[in-house]
C-alpha cells in the first residue's frame, strides 16, 4: 500500500459509522481518537498496511448474556449483560464493570476502547476491556444485588480469569458487588485468583484503591499547572458527581489548599460558597455510600449552601473543573461557560465527560485540558498494582502505594507532554495539547505490539 492508498480520516469515520449502527458513544469515541491519530501516522505506512487503527477499533470480541434473577417479592426478573474485551495486545484485557438503566452495547464499546488507551498510558502491561448490564442496582435490597451479581458472574465467569481479563468495579458496582461476584466465581471455579479488582483487604484487595480515581485526576491536573508555574493552593474548584470519584478528588484538592466549591448527583448541584472542608466531604460520603441519600440533603446540612435542581456545575465561576460523573454531562456551550468565566484547566474524573464540541472549545482557548484517558488513569494503575500483589500474594504499605501512584501519575503526564507539544522542548513552556498526547502516546505502544505480532 503507497501513501496514496491511505483512507483519509472521514473516509475512516464514514466505515465506523456504517458498521456501528445505533451506536453513537461508541462512534464519538473513535471520532476523538482518530483525529489526531490520522495526523501522527500520516507519513507511517506500516500502520496503514497493516490496518492498525482499524483493528483496534474492533473489539477482540462482544459478549453478550441473559442475566435472571429473582426479586425479594418473588418475581423473576431478566436483564443483559456484556463484557467487551477490545484489545489486548500489551497484556491480559483489564476494566470495570458497570451497573447502570443507562448502560447500552455501544456505551461498553466506547469504554473498552478508551480503557485499550488509557491502559497503555500507565505504562503497566495491561489490555483494555470493559462490561456491565442494564441493572440499577439504587434501590434494591442486599440480597437482591447478591443475586443479581451471582447470576451476572455464573455467566461471565468463563470468559474471564487472572491471566484473560480482570475486571473492576465502575459505576453502580462498588466493594458490595464486587464482593459478591467475587465470591460466586470461587464458588463455581474452585480457585482463589486475582480475577477482580477493587476486592476488599481481607480477601486480596489493595490499600488506595478507593482513593485512585479520584486523587489521581488531581495529580494530573496539579502536574500541568506546574509546568505552567501555577499551583492548585489558593483555586477554587467545581466538581461533578458525589460519587467515589468526586469526593476523593473534592479531598485531595482541599490536601492541597484549593477550595471546592460543588458536588452534584443525577438530578441536580450544591453549590457551597464556603467550600468544602474534610469534614463536609466526610459527611457526603456517609450520606452517600451507607444511606445512599441524594446530594440535594446537603443544603439542609449546611444552610450556607444552595442546591440547584435539574441543573449542572459548570455555570458556576472557578479556576479549576473536574467533570467526575459520567460520560457527554459538559456541553460545548457549557465549556464556553467555564472558559468566559475565567476557568484556567480542567481534568476529566469519568470517562469522556466532555462532548467533542466541548473538547474543541478547550482547546481553541488553550485552557490546561486534561482528557480522562489520562487523568483518570489512577484507578485502573492502582488496580494494575493490584493484580500484582495478588500474583505475588503480597501486600505493599500505604505510603508505598501512595507513592507509586503519584510515580505513575506523573509518568502518564510526562508521556502525554512528548507527543502533545509539537514545538519546542516538551519541559518548556509551550502549550501542550493533552488531548492529543494521550491519544497518540497510548496508541503507539498499543499498535507496535500489534505491529510485532503480524496478522493475529
Amino acid at each position: 500500500m503507497t501513501a496514496a492508498d491511505h483512507v483519509d480520516f472521514n473516509q475512516f469515520m464514514e466505515g465506523v459509522k456504517r458498521r456501528n449502527p445505533g451506536q453513537p458513544e461508541f462512534v464519538q469515541a473513535i471520532h476523538e481518537v482518530a483525529q489526531d491519530i490520522f495526523d501522527f501516522i500520516q507519513d507511517k505506512t506500516e500502520y496503514h498496511e497493516y490496518q492498525i487503527l482499524r483493528r483496534i477499533a474492533e473489539p477482540d470480541r462482544v459478549v453478550s448474556f441473559r442475566v435472571c434473577w429473582e426479586d425479594d417479592n418473588n418475581n423473576i426478573r431478566v436483564q443483559r449483560g456484556w463484557r467487551v474485551q477490545n484489545n489486548n495486545s500489551i497484556g491480559p484485557y483489564k476494566g470495570g464493570i458497570r451497573f447502570h438503566p443507562s448502560v447500552t452495547e455501544s456505551v461498553l464499546k466506547f469504554l473498552a476502547f478508551e480503557q485499550t488507551f488509557k491502559n497503555s498510558l500507565t505504562g503497566l502491561p495491561l489490555g483494555g476491556g470493559k462490561g456491565g448490564a442494564n441493572f440499577n442496582p439504587k434501590g434494591k435490597s442486599d440480597h437482591e444485588v447478591m443475586r443479581f451479581c451471582q447470576s451476572f458472574m455464573t455467566e461471565l465467569y468463563r470468559h474471564v480469569g487472572a491471566d484473560v481479563d480482570v475486571p473492576a468495579g465502575d459505576i453502580g458496582v462498588g466493594a458490595r458487588e464486587i464482593a459478591y461476584m467475587f465470591g460466586q466465581y470461587k464458588r463455581i471455579t474452585n480457585q482463589f485468583t486475582g480475577v477482580l479488582t477493587g476486592k476488599g483487604l481481607e480477601y486480596g484487595g489493595s490499600l488506595v484503591r478507593t482513593e485512585a480515581t479520584g486523587y489521581g485526576a488531581v495529580y494530573f491536573l496539579q502536574d500541568m499547572l506546574r509546568r505552567a508555574g501555577q499551583d492548585i493552593e489558593g483555586k477554587t474548584a467545581v466538581i461533578s458527581g458525589s460519587g467515589n470519584v468526586a469526593t476523593h478528588a473534592a479531598e485531595k484538592i482541599t490536601q492541597l489548599g484549593g477550595r471546592v466549591l460543588t458536588l452534584s448527583d443525577s438530578r441536580g448541584f450544591v453549590h457551597d460558597p464556603d467550600g468544602f472542608t474534610q469534614e463536609k466531604i466526610d459527611w457526603v460520603k456517609e450520606h452517600k455510600t451507607r444511606r445512599r441519600g441524594r446530594i440535594a440533603a446537603y443544603a439542609e446540612m449546611f444552610p450556607n449552601a444552595t442546591y440547584h435542581e435539574g441543573q449542572r456545575p459548570w455555570g458556576v465561576p472557578c479556576h479549576m473543573a473536574a467533570p467526575c460523573a459520567t460520560q457527554n454531562e459538559l456541553s460545548g456551550n457549557e465549556a464556553r461557560v467555564l472558559v468566559a468565566n475565567g476557568c484556567q484547566a480542567v481534568t476529566e474524573g469519568a470517562n469522556m465527560p466532555t462532548d467533542l464540541d466541548g473538547v474543541e472549545v478547550f482547546k481553541q482557548a488553550k485552557i490546561l485540558f486534561a482528557p480522562g484517558k489520562a487523568a483518570n488513569a489512577g484507578g485502573v494503575a492502582m488496580s494494575g498494582l493490584e493484580m500484582s500483589q495478588n500474583s505475588a500474594r503480597i501486600s505493599w504499605s500505604e505510603d508505598d502505594l501512595q507513592a507509586r501512584l503519584r510515580d505513575l501519575m506523573r509518568g502518564i503526564h510526562d508521556r502525554c507532554l512528548q507527543y502533545g507539544v509539537t514545538d519546542g522542548d516538551p519541559a518548556g513552556g509551550e502549550y501542550c495539547d493533552y488531548v492529543k498526547g494521550a491519544n497518540i502516546a497510548g496508541f503507539k505502544k498499543v499498535a507496535d505490539a500489534m505491529l510485532a505480532y503480524g496478522v493475529v
